[in-house]
């Protein structure tokens, strides 16, 4: 991963701080410091490509993917008040999983860079997280097709039991405009509804992206802490 090393890159410093929190929460919620609460889907994900080609296959390649899904509550506030949304996928595949784990944030050149507390499910979620690339560095995010949609774990499965729940996903190098690739289908709940599957956007990154950056930076040692508390198989939940 670019950037200065451990011991002297403020990013890197600071995620070691925050370790000591999460950590404790993470033993206290069953190693899910952040997103203690959530709901589990199956769900879709189409790939077609992008109007202009990344040079990165898992972005210009088509396919049809099954995946699983999962949305959550970040500090696990009641559903009345607004909380930092996630929506965490994984896409099994025969050379390693993919993960992708995104906040709810802007959409905006600028606002896209930051996490934004939500109600909706039915929101913009984004990598905030950059991925360095040949195309140079890169953000993932989805934008819903749907809006009104609760964000209780209980009352979001529901709502998807009625409706299948769909993002499209885009891809954006800097500041640029986004860049449809994809797009995410959740069709139906899982049982139990939030069954211990766990995440990892940094081991687990799309073939031919790199988590890099100061959130990259700040996420690894939280993570390392995480799966410390664990100790159980990989993953970890959206952080």
């Amino acid at each position: 991963m670019g950037g200065v090393s451990g011991v002297l890159d403020p990013a890197r410093l600071a995620g070691r701080l925050a370790a000591v929190p999460l950590g404790a929460l993470a033993r206290w919620r069953r190693g899910k410091p952040m997103h203690p609460r959530g709901a589990l889907f199956e769900a879709v994900l189409e790939r077609h490509g992008s109007p202009s080609p990344w040079g990165v296959p898992w972005l210009d390649e088509s396919a049809v993917e099954p995946a699983t899904a999962r949305l959550s509550r970040g500090a696990g506030l009641p559903a009345a008040l607004p909380d930092l949304l996630g929506l965490a996928v994984c896409v099994p595949g025969r050379s390693g999983s993919v993960h992708l784990l995104l906040s709810s944030s802007g959409r905006g050149r600028l606002s896209r860079l930051l996490p934004v507390p939500r109600r909706d499910s039915g929101c913009v979620y984004s990598s905030i997280m950059a991925y360095r690339s040949d195309a140079g560095s890169l953000r993932i995010a989805a934008f819903p097709e749907a809006s009104g949609v609760p964000s209780d774990p209980e009352s979001l499965a529901r709502d998807v039991a009625r409706r299948t729940l769909r993002f499209t996903l885009v891809a954006a190098c800097g500041t640029r405009p986004w860049q449809p690739f994809g797009r995410l289908s959740l069709t139906e709940p899982e049982q139990p509804l939030d069954a211990d599957v766990r995440f990892d956007a940094v081991l687990n990154p799309p073939p031919g992206l790199v988590p890099d950056g100061p959130m990259a930076r700040f996420r690894a040692p939280a993570y390392a802490t995480a799966r410390a508390a664990r100790k159980g198989p990989a993953g970890l939940s959206p952080p």
